[in-house]
């Protein structure tokens, strides 16, 4: 079947050359069974004329796309893995399988999960267990319905194999995963070229980025390309901080290698949703002191931002890496303001006015201790949903004295362009969650009765959720 006319292919990141990555082969899988494709996504990239047995050649196999990437690319990449500087890092059970631009010009990657060993592989077996991909789905799906700048699951095969974990029961099932997301250049692709001395590599990849993913972003008239595209850089960063923060995201893993340099969220590995707004709530098992908790994302954000500074000092003045730094606080800030508004429905105001609004809501849910997703459902359009939101099942509460700052705020809101509150997820009286009991569930139903209606159905009522905030655009 011929590709859709939206269909654009790109390999651009071959202009960067070999420097910055290996060419590798996929691994041989034993089967291939279609268990997710993204139409919705594919349409934005000209995919979704393909035919299942296309699709599964190209996402399962890697049968190059024609026009892209010829062959995958292992990107390379160093990074600090909870503070601790290493450089043996790069892909190691993925690669850059294709690039494409959008229907709107941008440039976007089809990187994968699982799909074997690399240069990088570390002696890792190069494969994702079915539960991780799985869990990739739900939560890059539930974080675009919840609005937060967020690469997405593309395609998932099941693949046959059976592997060892030692953090889930094993043998456990197989799997291949595709994401569809801006870039995989990452704070450590810097930071591996500023360890090596790679000075000009590190000029060019400023450049390129700065072309690629900045395209709007004038150079200043002194020349100083690295110290815009870093100002801009920690204004996305920023930005989507701020998103997860009002969605109640603990990414769970916030290395550097895992922040993208266009301050998309990507990579979604231990991740959580708050059952309750606890500043404390670590996602990772693995993170012993909490350094990656709900509310020390900003700082590891900013931590991370000061590391790709320092890769940038050789291009420009310390004095004015550091200004960009210092700002970054209030700047995020003025973005929490924002994501809070857009989580809660309304239209945005002043700064004190929405910081208000904000600080009173969340002091509320954090001393009440209701359940994180409920206030943002019921009140959802401010004073469009307070009727809803004092008759319904937690009513009383709203009523109670220790609520009457947030209601007073909230009643005086006006709701943003989009709300209905005749839209059937409203009128449910249900909101749409995805805390670990969800997920635990919806992988027993998968794991044990092999029922993948399960996933479809909540899908489904990620989606219905996203058409009342107004979150997709239409292909």
């Amino acid at each position: 079947m011929p590709f859709s006319q939206a269909f654009h292919p790109a390999r651009d990141h071959t202009r960067l050359g070999g420097l910055f990555y290996d060419v590798v082969e996929p691994a041989s899988f034993p089967m291939h069974k279609l268990r997710y494709r993204n139409n919705r996504a594919a349409a934005t990239v000209g995919l979704d004329t393909l035919t299942e047995d296309e699709w599964v050649e190209h996402f399962g196999r890697f049968k190059p796309l024609p026009g892209s990437l010829p062959h995958p690319l292992a990107l390379r990449y160093h990074g600090h893995q909870f503070r601790q500087y290493n450089p043996d890092l790069g892909d190691g059970r993925g690669f850059l399988f294709a690039q494409l631009r959008d229907d709107t010009g941008r440039l976007l990657d089809l990187g994968t999960k699982g799909s074997g060993r690399t240069p990088w592989s570390r002696g890792g077996d190069g494969r994702l267990t079915l539960k991780g991909g799985v869990r990739e789905i739900l939560a890059a799906s539930m974080l675009e319905a919840l609005g937060v700048e967020t690469s997405r699951a593309f395609s998932l095969i099941e693949t046959g194999e059976n592997l060892e974990r030692h953090d889930e029961p094993s043998p456990t099932r197989s799997a291949v995963l595709v994401r569809l997301g801006h870039s995989h250049i990452r704070i450590g692709t810097f930071q591996r070229l500023a360890a090596n001395a790679e000075t000009e590599a590190l000029k060019q990849l400023v450049t390129y980025v700065r072309e690629t993913y900045y395209p709007d972003l004038s150079v200043p008239e002194d020349g100083n390309e690295a110290l815009a595209l870093f100002e801009a850089v920690c204004s996305r960063v920023a930005r989507v901080g701020a998103q997860w923060m009002a969605a109640g995201f603990v990414h769970g893993v916030l290395n550097t290698d895992n922040i993208a340099i266009t301050g998309e969220s990507f990579d979604y590995g231990p991740w959580r949703f708050l059952p309750r707004f606890d500043a404390n709530f670590t996602a990772a098992y693995f993170d012993h002191n909490g350094l990656y908790a709900y509310g020390r994302q900003p700082q590891a954000l900013l931590w991370n931002l000061a590391r790709l500074a320092e890769c940038l000092l050789e291009f420009a003045p310390h004095a004015g890496l550091t200004d960009v730094l210092s700002r970054f606080p209030a700047l995020y800030e003025r973005e929490l303001d924002l994501a809070w508004c857009r989580r809660l429905g309304v239209r945005p105001d002043t700064v004190e006015t929405d910081r208000a609004l904000r600080h009173a809501v969340t002091l509320f849910m954090e001393t009440s201790g209701i359940p994180f997703h409920c206030l943002p459902f019921d009140w959802y359009g401010g004073s469009g949903g307070a009727e809803r939101a004092l008759n319904g099942e937690r009513g009383d509460l709203y009523r109670d004295s220790a609520f009457a700052e947030a209601r007073g705020l909230l009643e005086k809101r006006d709701p943003v362009a989009s709300y209905s509150a005749d839209h059937p997820y409203f009128s449910s009286g249900q909101p749409c969650d995805m805390l670990i009991t969800t997920v635990e569930a919806l992988w027993t139903k998968l794991s044990e009765q092999d029922d993948w209606a399960a996933l479809g159905d909540k899908l489904t009522e990620i989606d219905l959720m996203a058409d009342a905030l107004g979150q997709y655009r239409a292909p």
